[in-house]
């Protein structure tokens, strides 16, 4: 039996979460590279931490709510042609994106709260993010932001890594295979298939 239209695409919420986590992820990535090769001393050094550390929770909260509704509702079908190494590399990538995603959030409040600068978190000039406490009193704190600090950066890697697999095996999924893996996650209510526009 065929499955309908609605069956074998994300729904709006699903696909609203991935852009919005997608968008923000690469301007996190942006302001943290900005961010590193700045001096301290630099104007726009303080503020982009802050915007950074912002995102960040931000991003938490979103993919918690992205792993709440993947798990109250129901998740479309892969291809049946998906070869088994296919289906595990796409589930590694999307579990591994999400691990990524939850980690990041967490070493930097590691980070903040074990930095002797001591330096606070407002998120959006608004709302104070308190310190890891148990971590910011500890004398050998400065040790453990180093650890955090190296944790952070190769979890940035890695999310840089897997977000271009998951870019490319979507766009050779779209332009190669031309299956409707790409299409059932397009925020657009126009589908594009084989190199033309299809309306809904």
């Amino acid at each position: 039996m065929q499955l309908r239209n609605s069956e074998t695409r994300f729904g709006l919420v699903a696909v609203f979460l991935h852009w919005l986590i997608a968008l923000l992820f690469v301007a996190m990535i942006a302001i943290g590279l900005t961010m590193t090769s700045l001096a301290l001393t630099h104007p726009l050094t303080f503020p982009l931490y802050q915007i950074h550390k912002s995102i960040g929770v931000t991003i938490f909260g979103l993919v918690g709510l992205r792993l709440f509704w993947r798990a109250s509702g129901t998740v479309p079908p892969p291809p049946e042609d998906l070869t088994a190494f296919e289906r595990a590399a796409a589930r590694l990538t999307h579990w591994g994106l999400y691990a990524i995603l939850i980690a990041m959030p967490l070493t930097g409040w590691v980070i903040v709260s074990a930095s002797p600068l001591g330096i606070p978190t407002i998120l959006y000039g608004l709302v104070k993010l308190p310190h890891i406490g148990f971590i910011s009193a500890r004398p050998d704190k400065a040790a453990i932001e180093d650890v955090a600090s190296t944790v952070h950066e190769v979890l940035a890697w890695c999310g840089i890594a897997l977000v271009a697999l998951h870019a490319g095996a979507a766009l050779r999924h779209h332009f190669w295979l031309k299956d409707n893996v790409m299409r059932r996650m397009l925020p657009s209510k126009v589908l594009f298939t084989r190199g033309k526009e299809i309306a809904r």
